[in-house]
């Protein structure tokens, strides 16, 4: 559990047992000062969230001036996967020995290395490879490290005033602004700015230098006295993911967070970029923001939804997901800009619902002992989702767009039958 005000701080750290300044507070009301200490970490973790997402508006970009294939280009949207799951698993076990603070500067360093290839691989596959996994190490272990670290300042003795939401909500806010952010401004740079094969990765690189100087003067949320002692590999082992809880309702959900986020900006422009020629980027762009935008805004509303529907908010973002898959049936077919835009906005809708209900559910169950481990496994099944533009995009030259996206739809409508009936039962 995440540390107690204590009243007999000062003799703990002369004795050194468990002893951290930044962990316990000195005086009473110390806690309400360090209110926001969570924000000393929320940049890094939102530049992190910026990394993964910088590339997807250059999709297209890749596919035309870098005479890159589609598969290849889609490949290189989903290879951060590769790094994302280490990132999220080991990372997290690694934080539970080590603390939050070194894991997290870690991942920050390894984003900037990657958008340095990035910047510097625009001819060289191999090399853009290379940088999108080193950009999700950095996303994954914003996920699981960062998360866990921003719950636990979320909370006293660090936040005495937050609510018992602002765990879930806080980090998942930080991370769909920095995705939205990321692509925003690497949309604009690529429309607009001069080299746009390597100037918005270095914006990135430079402000990610300035968000770890401020992650430094972060405190570190997990004392040594209340980290594991056991050796890292066997942090792997997470037994809650045989939760009753996690099995019925977090393994059917998961993979939609991101699996509609990457229908939204990765497939809706592909499927419309005849009707825009040039503009293809632009409004990639516009879609990606579209889509991160309305899931942060709808965040917030999370618990209220969960409270009008009896603890139901993941069904109703699963419903809302299915719908939007049903619907980008229809923008495949007609391949109207405008259709495909609504599309966007009902799967970000989706997208912010699912990503805070579901993580509220995590931490529900999670022991703190378990909660970065737990939390990385939920965002990797989460991300899974983030390869399905990249199987479709496969399947193409066999099945065009609105077939594929009904047969989605199809399996997406299974899993909210799954997750509905998984609530049910759970009351």
């Amino acid at each position: 559990m995440t540390p107690e005000p204590t009243t007999d701080a000062p003799a703990r750290t002369t004795t050194g047992e468990a002893s951290n300044t930044d962990t316990v507070p000195a005086e009473p009301g110390a806690h309400r000062r360090r209110g926001g200490s969570w924000m000393r970490v929320a940049p890094a973790v939102f530049l992190l969230a910026w990394g993964g997402n910088h590339f997807t508006p250059l999709v297209h970009m890749y596919e035309v001036d870098g005479r890159y294939a589609v598969w290849q280009a889609n490949l290189l949207l989903g290879m951060y996967v590769g790094g994302l799951i280490p990132g999220l698993l080991v990372a997290s076990a690694l934080s539970d020995r080590r603390g939050r603070k070194p894991i997290l500067v870690g991942g920050a360093m390894a984003a900037i290395i990657g958008s340095i290839c990035l910047g510097l691989g625009y001819d060289l596959f191999w090399l853009l490879c290379g940088g999108r996994v080193l950009a999700g190490i950095g996303v994954g272990v914003a996920m699981s490290v960062g998360t866990s670290w921003i719950k636990e300042l979320s909370a006293p003795p660090f936040d005495s005033r937050a609510d018992i939401t602002a765990g879930a909500r806080r980090p998942a806010l930080t991370l769909t602004m920095g995705f939205a952010a990321g692509a925003a401004v690497t949309g604009c740079l690529a429309q607009w700015g001069p080299v746009p094969e390597a100037l918005p990765y270095a914006v990135h690189g430079l402000l990610n230098v300035l968000a770890l100087l401020i992650l430094l003067t972060a405190p570190e949320s997990l004392p040594k006295g209340k980290r594991s002692n056991q050796h890292w590999w066997r942090g792997l082992r997470i037994p809650l993911v045989a939760h009753r809880t996690f099995v019925r309702l977090i393994v059917p959900a998961a993979p939609w967070v991101f699996g509609a986020a990457g229908i939204a900006y990765a497939v809706m422009p592909a499927l419309v970029q005849d009707e825009l020629g040039e503009w293809t980027t632009l409004y990639a762009t516009v879609l990606t923001v579209v889509t991160l935008g309305v899931g942060a805004s709808v965040q917030n509303l999370v618990p209220a939804i969960n409270r009008w529907t009896g603890g139901r908010a993941l069904v109703v973002g699963l419903g809302l997901m299915t719908f939007g898959m049903a619907s980008g049936i229809v923008a495949a077919l007609t391949v109207d800009p405008v259709l495909a835009f609504v599309v966007a906005v009902v799967l970000g809708l989706a997208y912010g619902i699912c990503v805070v209900a579901g993580l509220i559910i995590v931490q529900a169950i999670a022991e703190p002992d378990d909660l970065a481990g737990i939390t990385g496994v939920y965002y990797s099944l989460a991300y899974s989702g983030f390869l399905l533009p990249t199987v479709l995009a496969a399947l193409l030259p066999v099945m065009p767009y609105a077939v594929s996206l009904g047969a989605v739809a199809g399996i997406c409508l299974l899993c909210l039958g799954a997750v509905g009936l998984g609530s049910r039962n759970r009351r």
